[in-house]
């Protein structure tokens, strides 16, 4: 995907509006509980900074309740109530605190007052608006909000990879406003990994795939089934897989409707002569609780009652020398129920194998990146995606609109690593 970067603009005196995913885990009283997210927007906040630019920042955060839907008075106070938790104001002073002052939050994303705020800015100054949710405009990429929220930048820089899935007016419908739109340092490095895995991976490929639905994932695994060498295929989803071979999984997680397709899925592993690993046996456990009993068993033998909650040592040793012996590895969803120590084995087995390794790891968001840091391994990776959606999406071979409306950069080859740090 041919589109420009930040670094491919001159941000000398420019305002700079830039959609950033802020939507960090927090305590209960609203403070950020991890800065994760906000520390993997730095790398663009800073080089806009250093290039003599000014910012504004924009992000959601959480899931705002919509007031006026509200059946009563009570239920109207206690979704307002809700959204006072969801201010970006904690947000901010995590942000200040990474970039030494000179944030100021604002308290809305339109308006008179945010126009003569971001038209005071001085290079170098930050402004972070308000959740972007709070405004209905957003999820409905109504135009006019669009617009109003791109009267606010010269530019516009795409850095919230977790939302590019989303044709949201602050990800898509403001580009359309704005005469040049820019993939940040995080965007770009997600489109680089992902692009190598779809375009020009270096082989052997092996795809792991986790997670319970296989119904929810047959795009991506139809998909990754043109792409592979190997499809290994752990987590939950694995007992849809046994349940589709004629085998009993007691009280194991049964996708019922992905019977058919773990059947299909089988067919076209075969005619595609793509080796499919699943694995040989299984830790199960008589209550989904870490302190429950424990077994493992072959996958033909686990007894009515139990249910599996991680791979056996059979099925780790045979999953690291498949990775082993790759080049490139892709790997989204854990293989075991990882937040329980007695069922992490298996999971933590697999990253560190990764860890230990030359091969190029990408790791998928959600579950899979909170499990390699867990792990206090996410820096061992090649790289961790910030987006679990929108990186299955592009394992899926989809458009992202968050992505395909950025500028295109003329020229041939993809711009995201060309010639740039990545």
């Amino acid at each position: 995907m041919n589109k420009l970067r930040i670094d491919d603009l001159d941000l000398r005196g420019k305002t700079v509006l830039m959609r950033v995913d802020f939507n960090v885990p927090q305590h209960d009283d609203g403070t950020v509980r991890d800065d994760t997210r906000i520390r993997a927007a730095l790398k663009s906040i800073n080089y806009v900074r250093e290039q003599g630019g000014k910012l504004v920042l924009m992000s959601h955060l959480g899931r705002p309740g919509d007031p006026d839907k509200a059946a009563n008075e009570a239920e109207r106070a206690a979704i307002e109530k809700r959204n006072a938790t969801l201010k970006m104001d904690p947000v901010a002073d995590a942000l200040r605190n990474l970039v030494g002052g000179n944030v100021m939050k604002l308290d809305a994303c339109t308006g008179a007052e945010v126009e003569a705020a971001v038209a005071a800015l001085q290079p170098g100054d930050i402004i972070l608006l308000e959740n972007t949710r709070f405004y209905k405009g957003e999820k409905k990429n109504d135009p006019k909000f669009a617009a109003q929220l791109a009267k606010l930048g010269d530019v516009y820089v795409s850095d919230a990879f977790g939302t590019v899935h989303r044709a949201h007016a602050s990800t898509e419908g403001v580009t359309r406003h704005m005469k040049q739109s820019a993939a940040g340092f995080l965007v770009a490095r997600e489109m680089a990994y992902f692009g190598q895995v779809l375009n020009n991976p270096e082989r052997p490929l092996v795809a792991l795939l986790g997670g319970s639905k296989v119904s929810d994932k047959i795009t991506v695994i139809e998909n990754l089934l043109n792409l592979v060498d190997t499809l290994m295929i752990g987590g939950a989803m694995l007992f849809t897989f046994l349940k589709a071979k004629g085998l009993e999984i007691g009280d194991s997680n049964l996708d019922e409707p992905g019977v058919d397709v773990a059947h299909k899925i089988m067919e076209m592993a075969e005619e595609k002569a793509v080796k499919l690993l699943l694995p040989v046996d299984v830790v199960v456990a008589d209550a989904f609780d870490n302190n429950a009993n424990i077994q493992t068993v072959k996958v033909s033998a686990i007894p009515a009652g139990w249910r599996g909650l991680d791979i056996g040592a059979e099925s780790i040793n045979m999953f690291c020398d498949e990775i082993k012996s790759a080049r490139t590895v892709v790997w989204n969803g854990p293989v075991g129920v990882f937040e329980f120590e007695n069922f992490a084995k298996g999971t933590r087995a697999i990253a560190e194998t990764l860890a230990g390794s030359d091969v190029i790891s990408i790791i998928g968001g959600g579950d899979t990146a909170a499990a390699v840091t867990q792990f206090g391994l996410a820096d061992k990776m090649s790289h961790v995606s910030t987006g679990g959606g929108a990186s299955l999406e592009m394992l899926e071979g989809k458009t992202l609109p968050g992505l395909a409306a950025l500028t295109d950069k003329p020229g041939d080859g993809c711009c995201c690593c060309q010639g740039k740090d990545q």
